[in-house]
């Protein structure tokens, strides 16, 4: 074939000879103007530059990242540039291209071997003169050949070399042809001016982006509705990496892109070398997910879903609930000019050491409470400048023992507390055996074991249907929690709380265990939960006077025990006849006779040698109206029940709901119907937290959250899941993440922030549980008490409140060394948070940005500063 170089031919020296070599050179030449302009069939002339701003870069922030180099081959948080491509696959065109360039070539070799056959068919009669004519149209020829390969060959160059693997060996029959051409014109490229190659590229994207955009707006305008498609969403939204030459490249949804991500796999996250799929192929299957099953709107395309303004004025929140009737707590405002970057961090110098809860343990106002009779003094008392210190590790700490076996022992040197051991041994309570501490599974009320006990109220009141009708529970003075680690065995979810008093760490025995459990107290305020949310709360000799102040603690039962629900009161008045029990049970019998609650049945354990007495809560208002004596009071209408961030006690009751839409009215659907059932009392008049109607919203939020955690949270993050046992939703909406964790052998505590829009009650109504609370305050647990920590959206809106130092400073607290945080909030707020990790030497396992949305994953170290903060 020949290519634009002329063969040697004889030459004839007769007059019509050179006529008719002369016609030929004519052809000749008219067939290589033609071939020069099929060549350049790629290029237009050139436009008026696009003024257009390019789309909203999306990045994958990395610390220090060298160019071209990865830091740390086993570490994926130090990808460097142009290993970005594991992450985020770029746009490539080079489908298209490649296609463009086969098909180009195989139109030159057709025209080229036609000019070779007409030149060899009058190469017997051209003279010198044609034969130096032809020779420098070959060259005009090679020049313009060799300036399309070389853009050409310049495009592939800048995509990354992961994306230019083919599944066919095309991408070979370029490069040979590219090469030989490049071969046989080494002598004239120089010729070609850089400037004007630039200039063909430009005008060559330029046209390429003018065409993406008129596609664009040919696809919104044939919606009659002017909704924009999920693939023109996913196009504008694809996110642009810049090149070290200054180019760019956009992704888009290619099949042959595609391809390349299934090729490419992820570094293995989690230490064992098992290969992943990238990340961005799950972020883009949980958009894609996400998409099919929402309308049709510009929002559908997010990773993760962001609040709808709108919806603010359909919901109450605890901050508003709470407004007039506490002094708010200031936690003090962001200060912007404080950097993170290289925050010193120092040991916190109090009492409490190691045990430290800084709203617990507020020395200096605790020794200012005098009037201590409503335990006042076991109250949150924060600080009024919230400790950004760290708490010290017990001496000889170790990583936890995993559930189940943590129910039954637990490290000593992990609680190195022996009190309620010798106080309580005799009664099961726990027992130090060596190195452990040993929890036989009894208490007060079933020293021969929870389980017996458990049954044993399920044979007293049958409807109480454990796992199914009865589902979530409160267990007051709940010890160390071994009812409600034995009440897993029967499908039941239980809140165990207990104040931080003389019965030294038996919350923190219960968290240490795998048990559900918070430090409060009944005391002064409400607890902080909203009101008809428990289908059983249970007191075994919990010690609270319930007849007391009217009966104000029993009244607080009340408001949070759903309506139907059971009070199992498990002590000494209900089956001993000391004077002082004879006395109690007699003002209870009047107090619950008043507040309408039913004595179902007194029931006596043999094997225990103790008793029972269950009540049941009314579902209707029938015996509040026939009460000849109205004590307790029935509430102001305007005393919202589900009000409980430091709410004063109210002495009164709140009249059951009765309207079918009204919360309250019906019980819930049984476990595990009712953790995917729509709340009845949602209607589509309300709009949802994410913009649609609030039914829509709860079953869209809970398809979102199964789809993240199976695809996403389950392979690429790092995690071991087989070693979680205690997890926090630090923002919790509608409990959608830890509904899709059910199948998991873990629990999950559930946070409404304060000035988040009251959901707590669709949490527990599906089944699950949870609490209010204000991270610019300390959380009422031990610290290393939570294997895993989720925060979904939270920093970003808790550093317009308080600082963010203070977060991270809770953060650490109440994880354990090697506990994880996966954190997904705005891209500029998870690169702050990596820096406090960084200065914490957490190790982060992954960051990973888009569409200015990013998501972190990482785990808590066991290091310690040296020094200790100034204890004033």
């Amino acid at each position: 074939m020949a290519s634009g170089k002329t063969r040697a031919t004889k030459r004839s020296s007769t007059t019509s000879s050179y006529s008719s070599a002369t016609s030929i050179v004519i052809l000749v030449g008219l067939s290589v103007l033609g071939l020069w302009l099929l060549t350049s069939n790629s290029f237009t002339p050139s436009q008026p530059p696009a003024t257009k701003a390019p789309t909203s870069i999306g990045h994958t922030h990395h610390s220090h990242v060298l160019p071209q180099t990865r830091q740390n081959e086993n570490d994926p948080s130090s990808i460097s540039d142009s290993d970005d491509a594991l992450l985020i696959q770029p746009e490539t065109n080079i489908e298209n291209d490649h296609t463009h360039t086969d098909k180009t070539f195989k139109t030159e070799a057709i025209l080229t071997d036609h000019v070779d056959h007409q030149d060899t068919k009058a190469s017997q009669d051209n003279n010198h003169a044609a034969e130096e004519h032809d020779k420098q149209a070959a060259l005009e020829t090679q020049t313009s050949e060799e300036s399309s390969m070389t853009q050409k060959e310049e495009i592939i160059q800048e995509t990354p070399h992961s994306e230019t693997k083919m599944e066919t060996n095309d991408a070979e029959d370029v490069s040979a042809e590219a090469g030989s051409l490049t071969q046989s014109s080494n002598t004239t490229q120089n010729q070609i001016s850089d400037e004007d190659q630039q200039r063909r590229i430009d005008e060559h994207q330029q046209r390429e982006d003018e065409q993406k955009q008129q596609e664009g707006q040919e696809a919104q305008s044939a919606d009659p509705n002017g909704a924009i498609s999920h693939d023109q969403i996913q196009h504008d939204e694809a996110p642009i990496h810049s090149h070290q030459d200054g180019s760019s490249s956009q992704e888009t949804d290619k099949p042959h892109a595609q391809a390349t991500n299934q090729e490419t796999k992820h570094d293995s996250l989690d230490g064992e070398g098992t290969d992943k799929v990238t990340l961005s192929q799950k972020m883009n299957e949980e958009t894609s997910n996400k998409n099919d099953e929402a309308t049709t709107s510009s929002e559908d395309s997010t990773e993760i879903p962001k609040e709808s303004i709108e919806s603010k004025n359909s919901w109450t929140t605890q901050a508003n609930q709470s407004e007039n009737q506490k002094e708010r707590r200031n936690a003090g405002s962001n200060d912007k000019e404080n950097s993170n970057h290289g925050y010193t961090w120092l040991l916190c110098n109090v009492t409490a050491g190691a045990d430290y809860i800084p709203c617990l343990d507020n020395e200096k106002v605790i020794a200012n409470i005098h009037n201590r009779l409503h335990h006042e003094h076991r109250e949150r008392h924060c600080p009024e400048d919230p400790p950004t210190c760290l708490v010290p590790l017990p001496t000889g700490y170790k990583r936890r023992i995993d559930w189940p076996q943590s129910r039954d022992k637990i490290w000593y040197n992990n609680v190195p507390h022996t009190s309620l051991a010798e106080y309580k041994g005799h009664q099961n309570w726990v027992k130090v055996t060596g190195e452990f501490l040993a929890f036989p599974g009894g208490g007060t009320q079933f020293i021969h074991g929870a389980l017996h006990y458990i049954d044993f109220i399920r044979e007293a009141v049958p409807d109480i249907a454990w796992g199914k009708h009865s589902r979530v529970v409160l267990d007051v003075g709940c010890g160390v929690a071994s009812l409600g680690g034995y009440l897993f065995d029967r499908d039941v979810l239980t809140m165990s709380f207990a104040p931080k008093d003389e019965h030294e760490a038996q919350v923190q025995f219960a968290l240490e265990r795998g048990i559900p459990a918070i430090s409060a107290v009944m005391g002064s305020q409400r607890l902080p939960f909203p009101s008809r949310v428990f289908d059983v709360v249970h007191c075994a000799r919990c010690r609270v006077p319930w007849h007391a102040d009217g009966g104000s603690l029993l009244l607080e039962l009340n408001r949070v025990l759903r309506p139907g629900g059971y009070f199992v009161w498990s002590a000494t008045p209900v089956y001993q006849k000391l004077e002082e029990d004879v006395q109690i049970w007699k003002e209870m019998s009047r107090l619950t006779v008043s507040m309408c609650w039913e004595l179902v049945t007194i029931k006596k354990d043999k094997v225990n040698s103790i008793g029972a007495a269950i009540y049941q809560k009314p579902d209707s208002n029938d015996c509040y109206d026939r009460r000849k004596q109205k004590e307790p009071l029935m509430c102001k209408t305007d005393d919202d029940p589900n009000a409980a961030w430091y709410i004063p006690l109210q002495s009164c009751m709140h009249r059951i709901p009765t309207q079918e839409n009204e919360r309250g009215s019906q019980w819930p659907e049984e476990w595990p119907e009712r953790l995917q059932t729509q709340p009845y009392w949602l209607n589509k008049s309300q709009m949802g937290i994410y913009g649609k109607p609030a039914p829509d919203d709860f079953a869209s939020d809970y398809e979102h959250w199964k789809k993240v955690v199976s695809t996403m949270y389950m392979n690429d993050l790092g995690i071991n899941w087989s070693e979680v046992r205690n997890v926090m939703d630090l923002r919790a909406v509608y409990g959608g993440f830890a509904a899709a964790l059910k199948d998991q052998n873990l629990w999950v505590m559930n946070v409404v922030n304060v000035d988040s829009p009251d959901t707590l009650p669709i949490i527990y109504e599906r089944g699950l549980f949870g609490i209010y609370h204000d991270w610019c305050e300390s959380f009422s647990t031990y610290p290393r008490t939570y294997d895993l920590l989720h925060a979904d959206h939270l920093f970003s809106r808790l550093k317009k409140r308080c600082k963010l130092e203070v977060a991270m400073a809770e953060i650490d607290r109440i994880l354990r060394p090697g506990g994880k945080l996966i954190m997904r909030d705005e891209s500029s707020t998870v690169a702050e948070v990596e820096d406090f990790l960084k200065s914490l030497h957490w190790e982060v396992f992954l960051n990973h940005s888009k569409n200015q949305e990013g998501i972190l994953s990482a785990q808590k170290s066991d290091w310690r500063p040296i020094s200790y903060a100034d204890s004033s």
